[in-house]
C-alpha cells in the first residue's frame, strides 16, 4: 500500500508526525518506508518524552551549520532564497530524508520513547509532502 501525507510547518523546528503516520497504516505487517520529498527538511526517529532532547538537537545542528549570514559560512554561494536556505540543504544532506520502520498488524514497532519527526530546516512556514509505502 502507498500514499502521501501533507504537512504545513510553522518554520524551523521538529514536528511530531507519529500519530498522523499511524493513522494511515492498514492492518498489515511489513516495513513502512517514509520519504520526504523536499531538499531542505529531514525525517528523524527521536526521543518523544523530554522536550529538552529536541531543544538540544536543534541547538547542536545550529552550531554545526549556522545560517549563511554567520561569518563562518561566508564561503556559501547559494543565497538566493535567504540566509537559511543553503544551510537547510546542508542539514538535509547530513540527516535522514527517509526512514524504515517495522509494522506488525498495523502498528509501528517503535520503542517506548521514540517518535517520528519532520525536521523543518527553513525559517519560514512551508508545505511538506511525505511519501509512504508499506511492503
Amino acid at each position: 500500500m502507498d500514499g502521501a501525507l501533507e504537512f504545513s510547518t510553522r518554520g524551523n523546528g521538529l514536528y511530531d508526525i507519529t500519530a498522523r503516520v499511524a493513522a494511515v497504516l492498514p492492518e498489515d505487517t511489513g516495513v513502512l518506508t517514509l520519504f520526504v520529498q523536499h531538499t531542505s527538511c529531514s525525517l528523524l526517529i527521536q526521543e518523544n518524552a523530554d522536550p529538552d532532547a529536541q531543544r538540544d538537537l536543534m541547538a547542536w545542528i545550529e552550531r554545526l551549520v549556522p545560517r549563511a549570514d554567520h561569518p563562518d559560512m561566508a564561503y556559501l554561494r547559494h543565497r538566493s532564497e535567504g540566509p537559511d536556505d543553503m544551510p537547510a540543504h546542508i542539514k538535509a544532506a547530513h540527516l535522514p530524508v527517509s526512514l524504515s520502520i517495522p509494522v506488525q498488524h498495523g502498528r509501528m514497532r517503535l520503542g517506548t520513547w521514540q517518535g517520528i519527526y519532520l525536521w523543518e530546516h527553513r525559517d519560514d512556514p512551508h508545505f511538506r509532502r511525505i511519501a509512504w509505502s508499506l511492503r
